[in-house]
């Protein structure tokens, strides 16, 4: 057996902690990784409202972001309690922490800030943390994101190469990105736009509900063409990768003339068919065959009939059916970029990223104990396999 892992992570959507455990072992060139399970921890709704309200275009002070890096670095902490009670012990936790701005001018990625204090982490589980995992990339000219593109490149070549066609990542959070890999194993990855930013402002602002649970609102209603139309002509679309984007982009503003004009059903339809058509047009633009889905969004029976009427040459499937959990598969991720650091590997993909080079990402804060890194893995590492955990004897 490998180390074990658990990754901590909360998206864009700010819904709660995805937690997940893996025990993550090298064999040659190839990564074996096994879930050994997951959970989602919810915020408190205070926090998460104090989340939401530094979120741009609100403005926010210092005194904000130093208790909000405190209280979501507790959170966190928690969650890896949580992890550690549920699945047993582990080696090191790996943490994405919770993107509140992602600095992009003129195409190029200036800076990026995630909060939760990782010191936390370390206190309250005794074990190192890998943390700040996106900014190493960022000041090497990268976007420090997609970083997805780090497992689904590994991941999905195998099947690429089994089909001569690219396999695309798809993972829908409140920002969508995908990864296209080539049955050579290379690969490019980007944000697409919305995933579900959008929908949840929507149904926010008509309904006082955090989402439209199960798209049933998006189900009555029928997408406005002219304001479909409208929403595309958003430059971001057309713009060439790498790129990546966030809710300093598609926020509230795009809400407010909207709103007292359109019906409450036909705005959530609107909105479900442009995260549809822009995912489905970015997938058609790299000849994809077959897109792995994954990420909140595919809980969304609205979308994703939307997704595969869109995807009409490619065949849509969800993680699930190779092996990896959708709702924890960016958990998973955090938890191998983790590892990677860890045994001195590179964790990104320059020709996803933008990156000037292969990087080592992220900074350690120690556990309870000196810092002991393994020996540093010498192989170049190409594929990953997922692998059924093993029963308890």
């Amino acid at each position: 057996m490998g180390e074990r892992v658990i990754g901590l992570i909360s998206g864009t959507s700010v819904d709660g902690i995805d937690v997940a455990v893996a025990d993550l072992r090298a064999d040659g060139d190839e990564i074996v990784l096994t879930p050994l399970g997951a959970l989602e921890v919810g915020y408190p709704e205070e926090l998460r409202a104090a989340l939401l309200a530094a979120l741009p275009p609100a403005p926010t002070t210092a005194e904000q972001l130093t208790k909000l890096d405190t209280r979501v670095g507790q959170a966190f902490a928690g969650a890896a309690g949580q992890g550690l009670d549920r699945f047993g012990p582990a080696d090191l936790v790996a943490s994405l922490g919770q993107t509140v701005f992602h600095w992009v001018e003129d195409g190029h990625a200036r800076g990026t800030l995630q909060l939760g204090q990782p010191a936390w982490i370390a206190e309250r589980t005794g074990l190192p943390v890998v943390a700040d995992l996106r900014a190493r990339d960022v000041a090497a000219g990268g976007h420090g994101a997609p970083l997805a593109s780090t497992l689904d490149r590994l991941w999905l070549r195998a099947l690429a190469e089994s089909t001569g066609q690219p396999a695309v990542g798809l993972n829908i959070g409140g920002i969508a990105n995908i990864t296209v890999v080539q049955p050579d194993g290379t690969a490019i990855a980007y944000d697409t736009g919305p995933g579900n930013a959008l929908l949840d402002l929507a149904a926010f602002r008509t309904t006082g509900r955090p989402r439209d649970e199960n798209g049933e609102l998006a189900a009555q209603g029928e997408p406005d063409e002219t304001l479909l139309r409208r929403l595309l002509a958003e430059p971001y679309y057309a713009a060439e990768p790498p790129k990546s984007t966030g809710k300093e982009l598609f926020h509230a503003a795009y809400l407010d003339d909207v709103l007292p004009t359109t019906k409450p059903a036909d705005l959530l339809a609107t909105l479900t068919e442009l995260t549809a058509r822009t995912i489905a047009d970015a997938c058609a633009r790299h000849g994809a065959r077959t897109v792995v889905a994954s990420g909140g969004g595919v809980e969304n029976p609205a979308l994703m009939r939307a997704l595969a009427a869109n995807l009409s040459d490619a065949r849509l499937v969800t993680s699930d059916e190779l092996g990896l959990p959708r709702a924890a598969k960016e958990a998973y991720l955090t938890a191998l970029l983790g590892w990677l650091t860890w045994h001195g590997l590179p964790a990104n993909v320059p020709s996803a990223t933008g990156a000037r080079g292969a990087r080592l990402l992220g900074s350690i804060t120690p556990g309870r104990t000196p810092l002991a890194l393994p020996r540093p893995h010498t192989a170049t590492v190409t594929r990953l396999r997922v692998a059924a955990p093993q029963p308890e004897e």
